[in-house]
Order: C-alpha cells, then sequence, then structure tokens
C-alpha cells in the first residue's frame, strides 16, 4: 500500500528520541525503582481553583462546540496579558488557540512553509522540533549553540547559514534543553538578519515563568520593529502546572492569524470550552505556583553542580531558566547515548541523552530538575560513582 510522503520524513523522528525513557517505563513497571529524570513535568500539581473552574464551567455546559480561533474571553484575557507585558497593544485578532504548544507550533509551521524551504533553528534543539518542520515539507537547517556563548543563539552564526530558501527563524527562549535565555540585543541583532532577509520568526516561549531570579526575559515581541514578522507561542502546561490540560496559543500579526484561520479550523474546529474558561482564569493573574518551582529547580541545579563538577571530569551546565541541567559526560570516553543507556542498567538512573537534541549535546546529559531534593542527591550520587567506575575501567 501507498502512503504519504509525511510517513517517511517522520519515521525516524517520534519516538525513538525517547527510547531510554520508554526503557525506564518498562522496568519501573517490571519492580524496578528507577529514579526518572527524562521527562520535564511540574513538580507540583495544578491548582485547585484551575480545576474547580473547569469543572464549574462543565457543569455549567460549557462542553459543546468552539471555533477555529479560540473563546472570547480566552482572547480576550491573552490580549490582555500580551498587552501588559510586551508593552504595546495587541489585539485578540492577534491570537489563536490550540491544544498546547506542539500543536500550535505544528500549525505555525505549516502555514509559513513548505518543500523546497529552510528553517534554521539552533542545535541543540528540543526533540520534536525537527519533526515539527519536516512534517511541512520544509528542511531544518541547524545553527550550533556554543557552551562558551551560554547555548545563546548567534546573529552572525544565523546570518552565515541564510540562503534564498530561508524561510523561518526558530527561537526558543527560555531554552529546551539548554536553558538559555536570549537577551534584548541578542533579539535585535537576529532581528536584524531577520529583516535584513525577510524572513519569520517564530519563538516558542512556554518557559516564560519559569525564568531564574536575576535574569530578564525577554521576546520578540518586545521589539515593535520585528511585530510585522514575530509569532510567539506558549501555553499553560508548565507555567501553571496543567500540561494534561493541553492549553496554548500563538500570537502575531492580525493577518497571519487571519490566514492561519482556515488551517485551523480544518485541523480542530476548536478546543474545549471549560478548557478556555480555565486558562483566562491562568493567564489573567500570576501563576501561584511557577515562583515555587523557579525557587526549587534553581536550587537543584546549584546541587547538581556541586555534586558533580569536576567529579570524573564531568562538567554540569547551569540553566538561567525553566526545569532542566545539562551534564558533560565527554570525559568518560563514552557518548551520551552509550553513558545513558549504562547508567540505567548499572544505577538504575534515567536521564536523557544529549544526542536526543541534536548533535551539538553528543556526549552530554540532560537532566529533569523536577525530582524532590533527596531524590536528585542520589542520582548525583549514583551519577558520580559510575562516571568514576567508567573511568576506572578505562585506565
Amino acid at each position: 500500500m501507498r502512503y504519504a510522503s509525511v510517513t517517511t520524513r517522520l519515521a525516524d523522528l517520534g519516538g525513538a528520541k525517547w527510547e531510554i525513557h520508554s526503557r525506564a517505563r518498562r522496568m519501573k513497571a517490571e519492580g524496578v525503582p528507577v529514579l526518572e529524570f527524562t521527562i520535564g513535568e511540574p513538580d507540583v500539581p495544578c491548582p485547585e481553583d484551575l480545576m474547580q473552574t473547569a469543572a464549574r464551567a462543565m457543569m455549567a455546559g460549557r462542553t459543546g462546540y468552539s471555533n477555529g480561533r479560540g473563546e472570547n474571553g480566552l482572547l480576550r484575557a491573552l490580549a490582555a496579558r500580551y498587552s501588559t507585558r510586551r508593552g504595546r497593544v495587541i489585539a485578540p485578532d492577534q491570537i489563536m488557540c490550540f491544544p498546547g504548544t506542539q500543536t500550535t507550533l505544528f500549525a505555525v509551521f505549516m502555514a509559513l512553509v513548505e518543500a523546497g524551504d529552510e528553517v534554521i533553528v539552533g542545535d541543540p534543539m528540543y526533540a520534536t522540533y525537527e519533526g515539527l518542520i519536516r512534517a511541512s515539507g520544509a528542511v531544518p537547517v541547524p545553527v550550533q549553540l556554543r557552551p562558551e556563548d551560554g547555548f545563546r543563539l548567534r546573529a552572525a552564526d544565523v546570518a552565515a547559514a541564510v540562503t534564498p530558501r530561508t524561510r523561518v527563524l526558530f527561537l526558543n527562549t527560555p531554552h529546551n534543553p539548554t536553558g538559555a535565555v536570549l537577551t534584548r540585543a541578542d533579539l535585535a541583532a537576529l532581528g536584524a538578519v531577520a529583516q535584513a532577509h525577510d524572513l519569520w520568526i517564530v519563538s516558542d516561549e512556554v518557559y516564560e515563568d519559569l525564568v531564574f531570579d536575576g535574569v530578564d526575559f525577554a521576546s520578540p515581541l518586545d521589539l515593535p520593529e520585528l511585530a510585522e514578522r514575530s509569532i510567539a507561542c506558549a501555553s499553560i502546561s508548565k507555567s501553571h502546572a496543567a500540561p494534561g490540560f493541553r492549553s496554548g496559543w500563538c500570537v502575531g500579526p492580525a493577518e497571519f492569524c487571519e490566514r492561519l484561520l482556515p488551517l485551523s479550523e480544518t485541523m480542530l474546529f476548536g478546543g474545549q470550552p471549560f478548557i478556555a474558561d480555565m486558562t483566562a482564569q491562568a493567564v489573567s493573574h500570576p501563576s501561584e505556583v511557577a515562583p515555587g518551582m523557579v525557587a526549587r529547580f534553581a536550587a537543584r541545579a546549584d546541587m547538581l553542580a556541586a555534586r558533580l563538577e569536576g567529579v570524573a571530569g564531568l562538567r554540569v551546565h547551569r540553566p538561567d531558566a525553566g526545569m532542566f541541567a545539562l551534564v558533560d559526560v565527554r570525559a568518560t570516553g563514552l557518548s551520551g547515548i552509550a553513558f545513558a543507556e549504562s547508567l540505567l542498567e548499572a544505577e538504575h538512573v534515567a536521564v536523557m541523552p544529549g544526542e536526543s537534541f541534536g548533535l551539538a549535546l553528543a556526549g552530554w546529559l540532560r537532566l529533569a530538575l523536577s525530582q524532590p531534593d533527596a531524590v536528585t542527591a542520589e542520582a548525583a550520587t549514583r551519577i558520580a560513582r559510575h562516571a568514576a567506575h567508567l573511568l576506572e575501567q578505562a585506565a
């Protein structure tokens, strides 16, 4: 039987990147006490008042069909939020709502690029990004993010990667997996490249509310000169500990949203009104759970650095935001994949190999910061022990 070419383009870009995580889950199901640091989920439940809002909305009959743009109350709430945060008026017709950031990004790229086009994206990148780009037929063009630059994307590197086929500059700030946060100056320089080559800027900003103390968040939406070409995407998954509710959105030019609307109507024809009501409440007030997560995640990143930095040649990259830390294991002589596999078997600690996020992170590990302090400390002890054992074997 024949299949569409998209199934070939995405054949190796799905669950294969999460094999260590899947193996760890199978081990846990068999009774093995695995310490799991693979998936970045909030370490607290969704606030009860938000869930009660969703429940009340359901009981009030908010369970019917919606529309392809989003519920009016949510659109108004998001417009108010972004107008306040970005310092300029953002109207409801500049917003589209989708089930989560992943669906949002899929729709955005389907609207902006097609076969033969190129999308510039930092390497390393979140594991689904290559698939999001290739689903449309476009090709990702990775630009290396360097540890010595704090893993922040540099305008000169982007400019060198531009070709006549480039259509989009894809940003992620705060960044997953590195926790890097682009500064306003970074965005101005990157925006100048986009202006010079007439590129769209797509910015995944799902970790905006998880920026650590002393670090300032900036968005391309902050710069008026980039307004006509910038699209920001986010959700309540991280900021409000609500990943299972799948409630996200994009903010961009009104014309872009109008062009995107038929695609949204074809894909989904709207989300759940009761979830929209809950999301409107969430985005209308500061998150009650985000500050606690920020404090805990930053402290755990410091703990990992204190326990692992320099031990058996390990190096730790402390993030500026988000819920992950990176550990450089190249001194052991193993790839990130080989280290993660052997760590799971020998010490029952599950981490993500850096190779799942791009070639630039080969020989690194990504650890979620969402496990309790005692579990994180125990995992650090096991990682250090395993690295030391590997060096002894190699001697």
